[in-house]
């Protein structure tokens, strides 16, 4: 398929959900992230928050688990199937450089509260915030790059309506 900036035909909306179907799954996903973010982030409030800090800890912990576990099943089955056509998927682009970032941010939090859940430290509400600033930027912004780059209108550049039917996932 061709890659360049010509406009395209129209799409009928029968077309548009076929080349639209990867970011509305990934919305799907990336709007419970988001969320659960605000939610733990609300929850770091000193004084303000409604949850308990075992409640804080746990959904912090399924936090890191669950995008951990999100951003495997991308970089093993997704991005090496996109990147055959889509350079953002390749190693050293913007969603892979975006996991890489995050990460970091994931293995200060997990460890952090694995110890609170543990005893092994005090919950200090304020250092679980200081921790998610770290990374909420690279977050926030991976979140919303992952589903455009994956939009109908950007799909369509790059793949046909009958390999778009075929995708593995």
């Amino acid at each position: 398929m061709s890659t360049t900036s010509e406009p395209l035909p129209p799409l009928s909306a029968a077309d548009f959900r076929i080349f639209n179907r990867l970011a509305e799954e990934m919305e799907y996903y990336h709007s419970r992230f988001r969320a659960t973010w605000d939610a733990l982030y609300a929850g770091t409030a000193p004084g303000k928050s409604k949850l308990s800090p075992m409640q804080l800890i746990n959904m912090g912990i399924q936090f890191c688990q669950h995008l951990e576990g999100h951003h495997n099943i991308e970089e093993a089955h997704w991005f090496p199937f996109l990147a055959q056509k889509m350079e953002g998927f390749r190693p050293r682009h913007f969603a892979k450089d975006q996991h890489k970032e995050i990460h970091k941010g994931l293995e200060a939090l997990m460890p952090y509260l694995l110890e609170c859940k543990r005893g092994d430290r005090e919950l200090r509400r304020e250092e679980v915030r200081t921790i998610m600033d770290l990374f909420s930027d690279v977050l926030w912004r991976h979140l919303d790059e992952e589903v455009k780059e994956l939009e109908a209108e950007n799909m369509r550049k790059y793949w046909t309506k009958e390999e778009m039917r075929r995708f593995p996932f």
